[in-house]
């Protein structure tokens, strides 16, 4: 297998450094980059990013309020064009991407960002592929509750994505609760057999204060990881990947190892393009 070169995009989202790190530091076959926004939008220019495989999306941008000026988007919510102009070379060009939790949840008001990951995942009460829905709950991660823990098992077991994960696997780790209504999109890899309904959630902690007090959210969809085509691009994402529990996971360690080949290959990338 030939090494395949990573570029990570990070900030803006506490996590273990040391712990996430490791996972590629240990993989001889996985060579990474870290950069954090902003800088990482010089990389991600199309003059730079030739030089990678693919892209890790493991920061949390473009959130306007929170106190976390660290996108460029001067508490816009809109990215600078520089970077939108990038994003769309970068997607005509077909380079891999894979998002992990919170990277799903950047950049709420881009319409681009949505058409990447796919995911119906929503800040607070909104509209989301054509459907109103509250607020996306979540559990554990930094919330007041410990990760829960489920096990995941493939939906496709052929795809390269969950090669050698037949069996699924256990963890723990934050998930969230998401419409169901953006599996349409999407290629489904891994369902959790966690129960996804409202009470065993916390409401999304950046909800307007009374949306939070009277939240509730429909039965939500247990597809945790899945496949798309954004233009030319083949994209996995993945709402686990949060905590040390996850990076020292055996099975999510393999799964993101799967992503990440399997969105550099050219196979991936000639299926993207037919989509």
């Amino acid at each position: 297998m030939s090494l395949t070169n990573v570029l990570i995009v990070s900030k803006g989202h506490a996590y273990n450094h040391d712990a996430f790190l490791a996972m590629f530091e240990e993989d001889e076959d996985i060579s990474t980059t870290l950069v954090e926004q902003p800088a990482a939008q010089v990389i991600l220019r199309p003059e730079n990013v030739s030089a990678y495989d693919a892209i890790l999306f493991y920061d949390m941008s473009g959130i306007p309020d929170i106190g976390l000026l660290h996108d460029g988007a001067n508490n816009t919510g809109e990215p600078p064009q520089d970077f939108q102009d990038s994003m769309a070379a970068l997607l005509n060009a077909g380079k891999g991407i894979v998002l992990l939790n919170h990277g799903t949840v950047s950049w709420p008001d881009w319409p681009l960002w949505r058409e990447i990951h796919g995911s119906s995942f929503l800040l607070s009460r909104g509209e989301v592929f054509g459907e109103q829905m509250p607020g996306s709950g979540y559990r554990g991660g930094h919330g007041p509750f410990p990760n829960p823990t489920f096990t995941l098992t493939p939906v496709e077991p052929g795809h390269p994505v969950v090669a050698g994960l037949d069996d699924g696997f256990t963890v723990a780790d934050e998930i969230y609760i998401k419409s169901p209504i953006f599996e349409s999109g999407v290629v489904p890899l891994m369902r959790s057999d966690y129960d996804y309904v409202a009470e065993n959630f916390t409401p999304p902690p950046l909800a307007p204060q009374e949306e939070q007090d009277n939240w509730n959210h429909p039965p939500g969809s247990n597809l945790v990881v899945w496949a798309k085509a954004a233009r030319n691009s083949p994209v996995v994402a993945s709402d686990i990947g949060d905590s040390p529990e996850a990076f020292g996971n055996a099975g999510f360690r393999r799964l993101l190892k799967n992503a990440l080949q399997w969105v550099a290959s050219e196979e991936a990338r000639a299926w993207a393009a037919k989509q």
